[in-house]
This record gives C-alpha cells, sequence and structure tokens, in this order.
C-alpha cells in the first residue's frame, strides 16, 4: 500500500485473495485491506503484480487503464542449485531426513495452500510407497488448520510424514535437492515461489491447475486438480515411480526456472517507475 503522505505512487498488487478468497484470510488482514486498498489504488499511477494472471484480476476488479499495469515476474536466487548427494547429506542428516528420497512441499499451513489435501493425498498412496517416499512438509503454521495439525500429527505417528516446521533459508536448497518431487496444491497464488525454486533444484514438480501456476511453470509440470482425491493420488504415484517423466521434467523445469532472475525483475520494475514518473 502506497503510504498516505503519498501524492502519487506505484503499487505492486502480489495478489488478490483477500477479494477472491476472504475466507481463507484473518479478518485482520482482509479488514487493513478493505481500510487502505482504495486510497492506495486512486493515487497509484501505475501498477505492477507479478503474473499475468494476477494482471488480469486487476483489470477487472479495478478498472484500470490496461496500459497502467504491467507484470513483472518475480526472480529465484541464484542459490538455488541442484545439490549432489554429499554436499546435501550434512543438511538432510540434521533435519533428520532420509537420504533415499521423500516428497516436499514448502508452504504456510493456510487454507488455501490445500495442504490438507495433499495429506490425504498421500494417505492414500500404497503403504510401501509411502513409507519408502515420507510426505515432507516444510513452513510456518499458519491459521485456521487446527485439523490439518491433528492430521500431520497422526500421519507422523504412523511413520509416513515429517513435519519440519519453518526452515531457514541457507536449508531450502539442499531440502529441495534431496526431494524425489515436490507438490504444490495451493487453490490460488500471485507467483508461487516454491515450485519455481524446486524446478531449480532439479526436482520434478507437481503443482495444481489454478491460478497462475499452470503459467508460471510453463509446461514443466504435471498439473493436478487437489480436488480430485483419486486423480491426485494416482499423480503422485506417477511421480514418484515414472523415471521416463522425471527426468524430462527435470529436463524442462531446469529451462523455465533459467528464465526468472531477480535483475531481470529489478530491470522491469526499474522501467515501470520510469514510465510512471514520467506521466
Amino acid at each position: 500500500m502506497l503510504p498516505p503522505w503519498v501524492e502519487h505512487g506505484v503499487t505492486t498488487v502480489h495478489d488478490l485473495s483477500v477479494v477472491r478468497y476472504p475466507e481463507t484470510h484473518p479478518q485482520a488482514r482482509i479488514a487493513a485491506f478493505q481500510r487502505d486498498f482504495s486510497s492506495s489504488l486512486a493515487r497509484s499511477t501505475h501498477i505492477i503484480t507479478p503474473t499475468e494472471a494476477v494482471r488480469n484480476e486487476v483489470l477487472d476488479y479495478t478498472g484500470f487503464d490496461p496500459r497502467r499495469v504491467t507484470a513483472v515476474p518475480m526472480g529465484v536466487g541464484a542459490h538455488f542449485e541442484a545439490w549432489p548427494e554429499a554436499r546435501r547429506a550434512p543438511v538432510l542428516d540434521r533435519l533428520r531426513l532420509p537420504r533415499s528420497g521423500y516428497g516436499l512441499t514448502v508452504s504456510t499451513l493456510e487454507p488455501r495452500k490445500r495442504i490438507d489435501l495433499l495429506v490425504a493425498a498421500w494417505g492414500r498412496l500404497p503403504v510401501a510407497l509411502r513409507r519408502r517416499f515420507p510426505l515432507v512438509i516444510c513452513g510456518a503454521s499458519g491459521w485456521e488448520n487446527d485439523i490439518l495439525h491433528d492430521k500431520i500429527r497422526e500421519a507422523a505417528a504412523e511413520g509416513w510424514l515429517i513435519p519440519l516446521g519453518y526452515v531457514r533459508e541457507e536449508d531450502l536448497p539442499p531440502l529441495y535437492s534431496g526431494a524425489t518431487i515436490f507438490v504444490y496444491p495451493s487453490l490460488y497464488e500471485g507467483f508461487g515461489l516454491p515450485p519455481v525454486e524446486a524446478m531449480a533444484c532439479g526436482v520434478p514438480t507437481l503443482v495444481a491447475d489454478s491460478s497462475c501456476l499452470p503459467e508460471v511453470t510453463a509446461g514443466a509440470s504435471m498439473l493436478v486438480d487437489p480436488e480430485d482425491g483419486d486423480g491426485f493420488t494416482l499423480a503422485l504415484q506417477q511421480g514418484l515411480t515414472d523415471d521416463c517423466w522425471r527426468r524430462a521434467t527435470i529436463d524442462r523445469g531446469n529451462l523455465v526456472a533459467q528464465g526468472y532472475s531477480w535483475d531481470i525483475c529489478i530491470d522491469k520494475t526499474l522501467d515501470v517507475y520510469r514510465i510512471a514518473s514520467q506521466s
């Protein structure tokens, strides 16, 4: 949001989940959005969004001139790269993760991320497969998820789920690199950095066929409807066992991830500010 004392400026709208899915946000966040967003828009000479998907939503919601709304993709840090087994092993050992592989999701445990559907789908995998590849959940504890936390504790007690909680930034590249598959079933995203970070680390990805995720992964990820329970489980099973698909997906994912650069993001953002300063 633009500060109250600013007459004109550029607003970045990362997503419109507060508008589209208010039930997935705390009331305080909704109240802040309702209080400040209209004022910020009224003083905005330009709007930046991270994807074309969000750009189209902003145009529909605000009625802004399309020439004043620009999609500027986010980037992936250069430290996100595939770590060989010997290099990542000390980190995996410290986190008590199997070196032989696991499923991974990196996400705050909030309702729109649909981690509850992922846990349920993983629980329908054959017992031998989910014991061979436990599901690792990494991310902050979130909100409105008491039932989810109960399910996570039950699955952890059964031995096929490992909850890590929040993981520091420097541990993410080896954590990604050790995964057999990365899964992101989120209902709605503005960009969705974790799947791209996973692709940069050489991990095949499976994402929800929703919001901007097909756009961002650009054909390099398996798409799934997380609401289709049986279909979700079948996709997970394929992702864990189909070596041909995995090799092809890793190669495509690396190419897509290389197209996301913070330097490019900075340059395009500066271009928008230059244009805005002249209007």
